[in-house]
């Protein structure tokens, strides 16, 4: 038994942030309350933040394949490190996860050396080519939380309604790239004057809001469960809002990436801060952030997804897509509180009840008979972020050099401590 006495509560789930304890009895959250805490062994939080560990949705691990990216040992210690206490993964591996041989190839080494819990998306499609759908019923029952391809986008509508229909019989979550394939193809950058100037292949944000409209439709058509990845677009938003108010089963992502940067950043071409789909307009930044406070958008995600230095070091058209953020998700999350923006209970909302109730699991939450994942951190103390005492195997990160706030002090899966800061 483990009392923490003395912490701010942050509860995702009713919505507080108040100073209280919380006695945790095995794996589980026994109990919590605000007046004086039982006797028994404790821990004095000293007044800092106490919350649900973060359930990060969309995580790449480069296992099986490219190893020496990332593999479960090193993104495990990374998650624990930022505050994450159960990782989503994403089938975009080198030999992509499409069969229940792989998938278990992944579930014994996640298994066997992260620190952290870990579920596994499996591949919508064979190899992620849109060509012919997985056997979607035997990944389920091998484990299989969700059903997607990631940022290959099935063009054949046919193929990807087909696949829809067969997972609605099985009731399987399935997860959506909202992009235009054909326009998105290629682009670094996001269409407009500035990369004109920079003279960057780019994208108009239109070619999300197609991509969505099309995705809707075979939704309507199937009522099927879907979850949109990435919103990055205003123009994107007014159809996910109709959507949800007609009653279908939608929800939508964002990574902290499109929060908390804009198309500025990439300034003279910094290829740390290519991310795919590209960083956006403060507009559209800013839109994303009143959608999570509003609710409209669900999720925050990091988005991890590691790059090794000689495919960044590349002409910014050439060079390799995405960041890593395990351990920058909260640090930069929390630039969004400190900007009041946000508070923190609709942060963990977004972070940590949200996915893990789009997922069917018990995590995000601090009440009784939760699973005692938690994270406990320091929301004002100041650091300059060195990328290269990031636990990742990759130290792909734009945030390299930024001045940021927020430690996170300890991480505990159920009830074990994992890490301290």
């Amino acid at each position: 038994m483990t009392i923490f006495t003395n912490a701010r509560l942050i509860d995702p789930e009713a919505m507080t942030d108040e100073i209280g304890w919380l006695r945790v009895e095995g794996p589980m959250i026994a109990e919590r309350g605000t007046g004086k805490p039982p006797m028994g062994e404790s821990i004095d939080c000293g007044g800092l933040c106490l919350a649900p560990g973060i359930v990060d949705l969309g995580v790449k691990v480069s296992e099986p394949g490219e190893r020496h990216k990332e593999s479960f040992a090193s993104a495990g210690r990374a998650a624990a490190a930022g505050g994450v206490t159960t990782m989503i993964t994403r089938p975009d591996t080198l030999n992509a996860i499409d069969s229940p041989e792989v998938l278990e190839f992944v579930q014994r080494r996640a298994a066997s050396d992260a620190v952290v819990k870990v579920k596994h998306m499996s591949a919508l499609t064979k190899g992620r080519e849109g060509r012919e759908m997985v056997e979607i019923g035997f990944m389920r029952d091998a484990g299989a939380v969700a059903f997607t391809d990631c940022d290959h986008v099935v063009a054949d509508t046919k193929v990807l309604q087909r696949a829809l229909t067969y997972a609605k019989s099985t009731g399987a979550l399935v997860i959506g790239h909202p992009q235009e394939p054909g326009l998105s193809n290629g682009a670094s950058a996001t269409s407009g004057k500035f990369a004109a100037l920079r003279g960057l292949p780019a994208v108009s944000p239109m070619a999300e809001r197609m991509g969505l409209d099309r995705d809707l439709a075979l939704i309507e058509m199937t009522n099927v469960s879907y979850h949109f990845d990435q919103i990055t677009t205003a123009r994107a938003l007014p159809a996910l809002e109709r959507a949800k108010q007609n009653g279908f089963d939608v929800t939508a992502g964002v990574s902290i990436h499109h929060l908390t940067l804009n198309e500025l950043d990439v300034g003279n071409y910094r290829t740390f801060f290519k991310v795919k789909p590209p960083l956006r307009s403060e507009d559209d930044r800013l839109a994303m952030v009143e959608a999570v406070a509003s609710g409209l958008i669900d999720v925050i995600s990091s988005m991890h997804t590691p790059q090794d230095e000689e495919s960044k070091r590349l002409p910014f058209e050439e060079a390799a897509s995405g960041a890593v953020a395990l351990e920058t998700l909260l640090p930069a999350a929390l630039r969004l509180y400190h900007a009041g923006q946000l508070t923190l209970p609709e942060l963990f909302r977004a972070m940590a009840l949200n996915p893990a109730k789009r997922l069917g699991l018990e995590a995000g939450r601090l009440s009784e008979g939760a699973p005692a994942d938690l994270v406990l951190f320091d929301p004002d103390a100041p650091f300059v972020l060195d990328r290269f005492t990031l636990k990742s195997k990759s130290q792909n990160t734009p945030f390299d050099g930024a001045k940021m706030q927020g430690k996170v002090k300890g991480t505990w899966v159920d009830g074990m401590r994992v890490f301290e800061g």
